[in-house]
């Protein structure tokens, strides 16, 4: 019976081993074929050989220094209970295979939690110098980041090995008692004493390193005022594990000295010593004084260590290069600047990306299993002119599908089809966004083309697909028809031979693989085609932004996806989550939509991680100046990072301590209403003329596309500053920040949207609007810097109830004390400034020949209007006019309280027309 069980417990464990190899070598073996496919197989090897070493490197020598341990107390017991002629229970056989067995076991374990530290091993080794050093213990940041994380490792390593061994010769010892224990007697023989101390003070030696090492800590430290190292930390918690490292050196010596003493009473004094000592002076004496002698006193205590945190986080977020300039006195906008700003008006994005979103859903889907998953902003030049547009692709959602099937899930849906392109400022008669980029097969309106529409790797892209099989794919509709096609690109592997349909049927847990008849030599699989996932699968060591962004050149469409290189080693910055205090946008994946193929450009080739990984992975990255001309020109200042800049900047522009202690100019977000929601404002795309900037030969700069950002102070609601993220030419990746003067109120978004709600007109017709039924969705409050002065615009959108699409019926412009409602964006800028002449867009805005050619008498002596008088008159007409329209509408509709409403306001605006011609009259 016992060989019967031992054969079948035999069976098992092969199987289960023979199962666990099968398992591994076929995610290890299509793993291969995957980056073999993409070309980047050798990043496959370095980071599979690496944690292949510290499995081995953390298992192997884990299991023998415990089962060496456990033997040698085994040895030592067996020996003793020769000596004194009793019975050899530890001499059997199965107690020798339990040593072993549970050292393997615990190897293993050691070995599985160490082996995703590899990359932690390769960094150390190829680690890069940061060139800043800290001003406590006087090492390079590179010893936080690279260095320190490695220690902890190994210290944490031996600690777990010699604690483990220890507990592990103990319970030897213990069996070896067990006679004695069960008369009642317990002798520790001097064997045991000599063991036990030896590995004590290897143990203290290990801790005594711990508590080396906790003194870098002390860089992180969240006790003081700002993150870092506080005067506490220096003055009390310094000293302290300097004299508990003293401490427990003087232990593990007197552990030594025991081995030859052999005396039970030393180590338990000295442990108990060292945790005594432990609790008053690390526990008990910091937070002493942190009360009664920091803060009482606590801006002179921690001055220094505020400005260490003032600095460091300003290094860690690339805020010190930020070019800090005065926006100035905010002047009057006229109608001189806005001429010569024609290129920012014909850029003002009138089109918020959400009810965007839902205009290109319902008008552009197209077929059910199409959809929309991001709008993205980006410019082009079109005939001449600087453009900013809007895009989204149009990928294949399967899970739209009205038939799923094997076939149509894998073989014939594999790849969504071509993009919408809209201008940010120009609406159709109807409210809707111009499409210039359109339908299926692309209509283009533009000088752009597109001539690989297929999008096989996107957003949308979670299912593997075969490609070059016996059936046609669906390529698009096209009426009551299908267009079918054949892939023609280099994605995929080749599955070429057997074992290799083998290996990705069970890697997929998908027989068809094997089965199906439409799988030929020919066919290729595609897999990992999310694009974060499938950038993620070369470069786990990256963190990548959530908007990767769609951008057309030469006929194909990529993407490109930024990527950073984070850590949360940096000394005194402040965290901005918990795992990040630290971050650069070092690398744009640029990604090809058709075969997948992915390029690792590196942006920032100052900065020390991304060139410790190209030291780790050679082949990975590819020089910026690499990128086409084509791609280069369509980089975005990354959002992701600009966030996390912005909210930084809101604190760590104070640089002053005195200031930064007492948050006496602390920055928040602005606030504005979209969709009858308050909420603060995102970052937007612009492009405008910076103020103040000027070129090389002394003329004013160009137009550039910018990503900006303003700010209010806390709790207030008027503007403060304004960030700007620069994505253009040789200036990509700048951050200016102008500030307003402090003794001037410049108006906020939300400050704003109070005026525009207390504008009789704008709230009749709002009101108006929503009795009817309809949902009125105010877009994005755009606060436009030009030159030196601000113009606001808000988007005014209609919804149905139904549901129906969002339409574009009004836009709202602001600009000193008037704010005006109109259809357009041309129009609503001619009530601002009736002498404009501008063209925004397709739209042409001019003022008459003969208006534009007499010129303006003085009002003195010709007695006509004033030029503010005529502004005024002009506009009570104009609202006259449009509540005795409104009045119109609301009697056919029969709604009898807003015709009445609207004939009051008509009145009251007439009235004000007489007060003022009755004046000039007198």
């Amino acid at each position: 019976m016992t060989a019967t069980r031992l054969r079948l417990w035999t069976t098992i464990i092969i199987a289960f081993v023979l199962f666990l190899l099968l398992r591994f070598g076929v995610t290890m073996y299509t793993n291969w074929l995957w980056f073999q496919s993409v070309k980047f197989e050798s990043v496959y090897v370095t980071s599979l050989l690496a944690g292949v070493a510290v499995f081995f490197g953390a298992g192997v020598p884990f299991a023998i220094i415990f089962v060496g341990n456990l033997m040698l107390a085994r040895w030592f017991s067996t020996r003793g209970e020769l000596f004194l002629g009793q019975r050899r229970t530890l001499d059997l056989p199965i107690f020798g295979w339990l040593v072993w067995a549970t050292g393997l076991f615990l190897g293993l374990a050691v070995a599985a939690a160490a082996t995703p530290r590899w990359l932690d091993f390769l960094r150390f080794f190829n680690q890069a110098s940061f060139g800043v050093r800290d001003p406590l213990f006087g090492q390079d940041v590179g010893f936080y980041v690279f260095t320190l994380p490695m220690y902890h490792f190994i210290q944490g390593w031996l600690i777990t090995t010699l604690l483990m061994s220890l507990i592990g010769v103990l319970i030897i010892y213990f069996f070896a008692q067990l006679h004695n224990l069960r008369e009642g007697e317990i002798i520790v023989l001097p064997h045991v004493r000599l063991h036990a101390s030896a590995l004590g003070a290897a143990l203290f030696a290990v801790v005594a390193w711990g508590h080396r090492l906790a003194a870098f800590d002390l860089l992180y430290s969240p006790r003081g005022v700002a993150f870092g190292a506080s005067y506490t930390d220096v003055h009390a918690e310094l000293p302290a594990l300097q004299a508990m490292f003293w401490l427990a050196i003087i232990i593990a010596g007197t552990l030594l000295v025991n081995v030859i003493l052999r005396r039970l009473w030393l180590p338990l004094i000295g442990v108990g010593v060292w945790m005594a000592v432990g609790l008053v002076i690390i526990s008990i004496v910091p937070g002493f004084m942190q009360r009664y002698l920091v803060e009482p006193n606590e801006l002179a205590r921690e001055a220094p260590y505020i400005e260490h945190n003032i600095q460091f986080t300003r290094q860690a977020y690339g805020l010190d290069n930020v070019d800090e300039r005065d926006f100035g006195q905010v002047e009057r906008l006229g109608v001189e600047q806005l001429e010569a700003s024609q290129t920012t008006l014909q850029n003002i994005r009138l089109w918020d990306y959400r009810p965007l979103g839902q205009t290109y859903r319902q008008i552009q889907e197209i077929r059910l299993y199409y959809g929309f998953t991001d709008l993205d902003i980006d410019r082009y030049w079109i005939d001449g002119d600087y453009r900013q547009v809007i895009l989204a692709a149009r990928e294949l959602d399967q899970s739209q599908l009205q038939s799923v099937t094997w076939v149509n899930q894998h073989l014939q849906f594999t790849h969504g089809y071509g993009v919408v392109m809209n201008p940010v400022n120009e609406v159709t008669p109807e409210g809707l966004p111009q499409l210039w980029i359109k339908d299926l097969p692309p209509e283009i309106s533009v000088p752009l083309t597109i001539e690989r529409p297929e999008i096989y790797y996107g957003e949308l892209t979670t299912n593997y697909v075969f490609v070059n099989t016996g059936i046609e794919e669906f390529d698009y509709p096209r009426g009551d028809e299908n267009v079918y096609t054949f892939y023609e690109g280099t994605g995929g592997v080749p599955l070429d031979s057997y074992p290799k349909r083998l290996a990705f049927a069970l890697r997929l847990a998908d027989a068809n693989v094997l089965l199906s008849q439409y799988i030929d030599s020919n066919s290729r699989l595609m897999f990992n085609r999310r694009i974060q996932d499938r950038v993620r699968q070369v470069a786990p060591f990256l963190r990548y932004d959530n908007d990767p962004y769609l951008t057309i050149m030469d006929g194909k469409l990529y993407w490109i996806q930024d990527a950073y290189t984070v850590s949360d080693r940096y000394p005194y910055a402040e965290p901005v989550n918990r795992d990040i205090n630290y971050i650069r946008n070092a690398v744009k994946v640029v990604i090809d939509t058709y075969n997948g193929s992915m390029t690792f450009y590196i942006s920032d080739p100052t900065d020390p991680l991304v060139q410790t990984y190209a030291a780790i992975f050679p082949t990975l990255f590819t020089p910026q100046d690499a990128m086409p001309d084509g791609l280069r020109e369509h980089l975005r200042y990354p959002e992701g990072l600009f966030r996390i800049q912005a909210t930084m900047y809101q604190t760590y522009h104070m640089r002053d301590v005195n200031v930064f202690y007492n948050k006496e100019d602390l920055w928040d977000l602005p606030r504005e209403v979209f969709s009858g929601q308050d909420q603060p404002v995102e970052p937007y795309y612009v492009i405008i003329r910076l103020p103040g900037e000027v070129q090389a030969t002394g003329s004013p700069g160009e137009e550039e596309f910018l990503l900006i950002q303003p700010f209010t102070p806390a709790t207030k609601d008027n503007l403060i500053a304004w960030m700007a993220g620069r994505s253009d030419g040789q200036h990509y990746g700048q951050l200016v920040v102008y500030r307003f003067p402090k003794q001037e109120l410049i108006f906020g978004p939300l400050q704003i949207e109070a005026r525009i709600d207390q504008d009789p007109e704008i709230s009749a017709q709002l009101s108006l609007w929503s009795q009817r039924g309809s949902q009125v969705i105010r877009g994005n409050l755009l606060v436009i810097p030009m030159e030196r002065s601000l113009l606001y615009v808000e988007p005014l959108y209609l919804q149905a109830e139904s549901g129906q699409i969002p339409e574009l019926k009004r836009v709202v412009l602001a600009s000193g004390e008037r704010v005006v409602m109109a259809e357009t964006l041309a129009e609503g800028l001619v009530r601002l400034f009736p002498q404009l002449d501008l063209r925004l867009g397709a739209e042409a805005v001019e003022v008459p020949a003969s208006e534009a050619e007499t010129p303006q008498p003085s009002p003195v002596v010709s007695g006509e209007l004033p030029s503010d008088l005529s502004q005024q008159v002009y506009d009570l007409a104009r609202q006259a006019d449009e509540h005795y329209m409104a009045a119109q509408e609301a009697l056919r509709a029969g709604d009898w309280a807003t015709y009445g409403s609207e004939l009051d306001a008509m009145e009251q605006a007439l009235r004000q027309l007489v007060e003022i011609t009755d004046a000039l009259a007198e």
